[in-house]
C-alpha cells in the first residue's frame, strides 16, 4: 500500500473554532507514517465483513430502534446572533445533529454523572442488533489494526489489559463507541484519549459533501468516503470535520468510531 509521509506544518486553527470546507488531499489508501514510524491508515473501501456489520449498524442507526442523544451546536446560536432568530427558528433551519454511545462513559459530576458506568444504551432491548453490529465491526477493525499496524496492536492490546476495567472494555483495543449523524465537529484534540493509541473513524454517507478529517498540522484532509475507514492517533493533535453540505433533505454524512478514553483504572 502507498505510503504517505506526513510533515508538520505551521498554521492558524485553534481549538473551537469551525472547520469550514476543505477540499480533500487523501482519497487513496494509504498507510500514514510519521517521524518514522506508521501511526494510523486510510482505506477507500472496507472489507466485506466489516462492510456487512457497519451496514447493519447504520441502518439501525438511522432508525428509531437506536435512542440517540440531540446536539446543539454553536450554529444554533450563531443563527440566533446573526439574524436575530429566536431559538426555535434558529433550530428549524440548522442541521439536525445526533449521536450515540456505547461502551464506557466516564463520570462528569458537572453533568450529574458522578461514577464511571457503562452506556445505558445496552439496556435497551431495541438497539440489541445495533449493539452487536458495532462489537462485531469493532473486532473487524481491530484485525485490520493488527495487519496494518502490528505493534500498534500489540502495544494498544496490552495498554488496554493493563489500565481498564474489564467492563468498560469495548473490544481489545478500545472503551467505548460512538456513532454521530452529520456532525461537523469544531477543531479539537482528544486529551481524554489513553495516550499512544489510535482511534478507528468508519464513514457511511449519502448525498453528501464535505465531512472530512482536517489535521492542520500535517496539512492534509482526508475525504472520508462512503464505506471507508481512518485509524488515527486523536489524542496527538487537532483535528476537525470540515462543513457537511446535505444535497436533499435525507442526505447524511454519519461517523462510527471506536476510542480509548483514559480513566477506566484498575
Amino acid at each position: 500500500m502507498k505510503i504517505l509521509k506526513l510533515e508538520l506544518t505551521k498554521h492558524d486553527k485553534k481549538k473551537g473554532s469551525r472547520c469550514d470546507y476543505i477540499p480533500p488531499t487523501v482519497t487513496e489508501s494509504c498507510l500514514l507514517e510519521y517521524d518514522g514510524k506508521i501511526i494510523g491508515f486510510y482505506l477507500t473501501e472496507l472489507p466485506d465483513k466489516l462492510k456487512q456489520y457497519i451496514t447493519i449498524a447504520n441502518n439501525e442507526f438511522l432508525s428509531k430502534n437506536v435512542p440517540k442523544s440531540l446536539l446543539e451546536r454553536s450554529e444554533v446560536m450563531q443563527m440566533q446572533r446573526k439574524y436575530g432568530l429566536t431559538r426555535a427558528q434558529a433550530k428549524a433551519h440548522s442541521t439536525v445533529q445526533m449521536s450515540t454511545i456505547l461502551g464506557g462513559v466516564l463520570a462528569k459530576p458537572h453533568l450529574r454523572r458522578p461514577y464511571n458506568s457503562v452506556s445505558t444504551v445496552h439496556t435497551n432491548k431495541k438497539a440489541k442488533t445495533f449493539i452487536k453490529a458495532m462489537l462485531l465491526a469493532c473486532k473487524e477493525s481491530e484485525k485490520l489494526i493488527k495487519k496494518y499496524m502490528p505493534e500498534q496492536y500489540e502495544s494498544q492490546k496490552k495498554l488496554i489489559e493493563e489500565t481498564t476495567l474489564e467492563k468498560y472494555r469495548f473490544g481489545e483495543l478500545f472503551t467505548s463507541s460512538i456513532s454521530n449523524y452529520n456532525i461537523a465537529a469544531p477543531f479539537h484534540q482528544d486529551k481524554g484519549n489513553l495516550k499512544e493509541t489510535v482511534n478507528v473513524i468508519i464513514t457511511k454517507r449519502k448525498d453528501t459533501k464535505g465531512g472530512a478529517l482536517c489535521v492542520p498540522d500535517f496539512n492534509h484532509t482526508f475525504e472520508q468516503a462512503d464505506n471507508s475507514i481512518l485509524v488515527y492517533p486523536a489524542w496527538y493533535n487537532l483535528h476537525g470535520v470540515t462543513k457537511i453540505i446535505q444535497e436533499n433533505e435525507e442526505a447524511y454524512r454519519n461517523s462510527l468510531i471506536f476510542y480509548p478514553l483514559n480513566g477506566f483504572d484498575k
